[in-house]
């Protein structure tokens, strides 16, 4: 896969986030996002983050949260979010759709990863529909089940993931989860609000 494409589909889901954003009702950005404890403004504010968060930040937020990583992103964002207005935030996000700047330690898929999911965690409790572009989804499933960090291998142990939407599956386990891949990848990072949209077969 070539990085050039990575930062084409992250820019394109940057730029339509934020476009997304520009359309919410001043309530629906206090709303409750799929991320336990964020609202809608948290997220867009995490996003802003992906090309911001500099050594020192992680550094200074992982000495804060006392070495909890979750802590330490969620501190972040709620501070980036009460400092700045929705209009301050969607400009960031458009500010910055095509950097490839990204945090310390993070793949280049990773921002990728965050723009996909995070889109639909705050589509979704809105009621709102966000499509997922299925070549970025199917790289960002391949990034997520092969890594460490999201989670994804533990689920492969004892699952079968397949898409029904593009050539794609993963896992040996005798249990078979089987819907669209936007589904998959909620599932596979841990959102289990996915599940309701996906059929599971044994």
């Amino acid at each position: 896969m070539r990085h050039d494409d990575i930062l084409i589909w992250t820019k394109a889901e940057r730029l339509s986030l934020a476009a997304f954003l520009e359309d919410l009702d001043d309530h629906e950005w206090d709303a409750a996002s799929l991320c336990d404890g964020w609202t809608i403004r948290d997220v867009a504010a995490h996003l802003t983050l992906s090309t911001r968060t500099t050594l020192f930040v992680a550094i200074r937020g992982a000495i804060r949260a006392r070495g909890d990583f979750n802590r330490m992103v969620a501190d972040l964002a709620r501070e980036r979010a009460a400092r700045f207005q929705p209009h301050e935030l969607i400009a960031q996000l458009r500010e910055t759709a095509g950097s490839a700047r990204r945090a310390p330690g993070a793949s280049p898929l990773d921002p990728l990863v965050d723009a996909l999911v995070h889109g639909q965690d705050m589509a979704r409790p809105l009621g709102r529909t966000r499509e997922m572009p299925a070549e970025a989804a199917v790289a960002a499933l391949d990034h997520v089940v092969a890594g460490k960090f999201y989670g994804g291998r533990e689920l492969l142990r004892t699952t079968r993931l397949i898409a029904t939407d593009a050539d794609w599956s993963a896992g040996e386990g005798p249990r078979e989860v089987r819907g669209p891949a936007a589904d998959l990848l909620l599932l596979a990072t841990g959102r289990p609000a996915a599940r309701e949209d996906l059929r599971s077969t044994r």
